[in-house]
């Protein structure tokens, strides 16, 4: 070897030693001492105005910019400086360890922490081509009507005047596609961005978001695929489909930007736990799950997919930012049986809160690449939530975002009853939309016989070949974290015995039939 080829290989040798050696981290700030802000040049009319309904202040220090003179200290000191979150006062820097040793010791800096990888798109799969046959529009129809939809359409109830943000991997064919011509010839795509490329372009990359957009606002051969048909759209591009762990700033950076611009709703079709984090950790700590708790405090909904690793015996469960607090997260149910989808991800958070808040359709129809087809994947649930919760606001503009919040929980088909695999169920448009409801008539009473206790189903009456009465029961502890839960096909009158004697003075039963839910609190 000669001596050219080895000052080559050391100079590649150093290089990439430097580079491996270098990790992402975020700079927390103790203040923002000497900056200014001016709430009316930064923020769209629409985020004031959201802003003022749901009491929050527009001059908040949390959305004042960070000092620049800190900046430029920092900058001096790493090779590279990137997103600046108003939110968090934090930046984030490339920086070796003797940097980040230099930056610990600044006087301006509260704390450093290594980054944490952003959100995946919830996997979902095609189930089978575009094929216009009775499959295809049953579930079509499904995806509508288990939401009530239908009960909007005659109130022109379409989500029009509220605007939602949606996060995702790309938005092919958008600008182009018929499926969204009524959007486009309406200009009611208000702004895009590409945070993984800082631009403005995002129709192209990953179908994902093209789908989960026409499960909020998509019209198929004249057929609504989600019922938010005449709403706004910020669309975000923030994941790489190359780089399958890619940066947390774009998500965060994306959340900060739906708030600048006016955005209502969020939908984050994302979900992050197995690959990441331990189970325990799904507590809402995360920093994405709380940027999502931040953007809820400043009057946005966020509406999160519960994830699709229900089927996992190693990881089943929520995760971030599904498993914020103040994130409407959404479950999936099949189409066929009307309870809950094998893949969907099951509650609670690590800390014993509970998860999904509501369900829907985890297998519908969706525009593609292909035209339309039928996909399956909580990150199409979350859409029909989203485009619901549209037109929810739109007939209540007065709601804030905790109020949108309780009442398309309080909404939802089970009410209050509650379990891990359905949240309260599915949202329902006659909660809004009918001035008076029905009294809901006992169906069933309990009856306890020494350390049994009988769930007897009054005027019983077999159900009809294919159709399903379903029975819906837990065992809580008197904090409402639930022991147990499960759901039965009733076919006879005594429908259920629960043992008591597998349980504690001052748990409860709750079951839910036909509408109908009761406790027993065992003593």
């Amino acid at each position: 070897m000669n001596y050219k080829n080895q000052i080559v290989i050391l100079v590649f040798f150093l290089l990439n030693t430097s580079l491996f050696s270098q990790q992402k981290y975020w700079v927390f700030l103790t203040d923002k001492d000497n900056t200014s802000f001016s709430p009316k040049d930064y923020f769209d009319p629409k985020a004031i105005g959201r802003r003022i309904k749901n009491g929050v202040p527009i001059d908040d220090i949390s959305d004042y910019p960070l000092n620049q003179n800190y900046i430029h200290k920092i900058s001096e000191i790493v090779d590279s400086v990137g997103f600046q979150s108003r939110w968090f006062n934090a930046v984030l820097i490339w920086a070796d360890e003797n940097q980040l040793s230099k930056i610990k010791n600044l006087n301006f800096v509260k704390k450093t922490q290594a980054e944490v990888l952003i959100p995946q798109l919830t996997n979902y799969k095609t189930i089978k081509s575009h094929n216009l046959n009775i499959d295809f529009w049953n579930i079509r129809n499904k995806q509508i009507s288990s939401l009530e939809g239908q009960l909007f359409a005659p109130l022109k109830i379409d989500g029009k005047g509220v605007r939602i943000a949606i996060f995702d991997g790309g938005f092919p064919r958008v600008d182009k596609d018929s499926a969204f011509i009524h959007i486009n010839t309406k200009n009611r795509i208000i702004s895009t961005f590409d945070f993984s490329k800082n631009k403005e372009f995002v129709y192209y990359s990953n179908t994902h978001g093209t789908m989960v957009l026409s499960n909020i606002a998509g019209v198929y051969e004249n057929e609504k695929l989600g019922l938010a048909t005449s709403a706004e759209f910020l669309l975000a591009k923030t994941e790489i489909a190359t780089e399958p762990l890619a940066e947390e700033e774009y998500w965060l950076a994306a959340v900060e930007w739906a708030d600048k611009n006016g955005a209502d709703i969020i939908n984050s079709s994302l979900g992050y736990g197995v690959e990441r984090y331990f189970r325990e950790q799904m507590d809402g700590t995360s920093l994405i799950s709380r940027a999502a708790n931040m953007a809820f405090d400043k009057g946005i909904l966020v509406v999160n997919a519960a994830g699709n690793e229900g089927d996992l015996k190693y990881w089943k469960y929520i995760g971030a930012p599904a498993d914020a607090s103040h994130v409407l997260s959404v479950g999936g149910i099949d189409p066929y049986t009307d309870y809950h989808i094998s893949f969907s991800s099951y509650g609670p958070t690590a800390d014993g809160r509970m998860k999904p808040n509501v369900s829907a359709m985890g297998e519908v129809v969706v525009v593609s690449k292909n035209g339309a087809e039928i996909a399956q994947g909580t990150s199409f649930a979350s859409p029909l939530v989203a485009g619901f919760a549209a037109c929810v606001l739109q007939i209540h503009p007065q709601y804030t975002a905790q109020q949108l919040f309780d009442e398309i929980q309080k909404s939802a088909s089970l009410y209050p009853y509650f379990d891990y695999a359905h949240g309260y169920g599915i949202p329902k448009a006659s909660y809004f939309t009918q001035k008076k409801r029905s009294p809901i008539v006992a169906t069933f009473q309990f009856r306890k016989k020494h350390q049994k206790l009988l769930v007897k189903i009054l005027e019983y009456i077999p159900s009809k070949i294919g159709q399903k009465e379903y029975l819906y029961y837990h065992i809580s502890k008197a904090d409402g974290f639930l022991k147990d839960y499960g759901l039965i096909d009733v076919y006879q009158q005594n429908a259920l015995e629960i043992d008591l004697s597998n349980y504690i003075k001052g748990d409860i039963v709750r079951v839910f039939y036909k509408g109908y839910v009761s406790e027993f609190i065992i003593q």
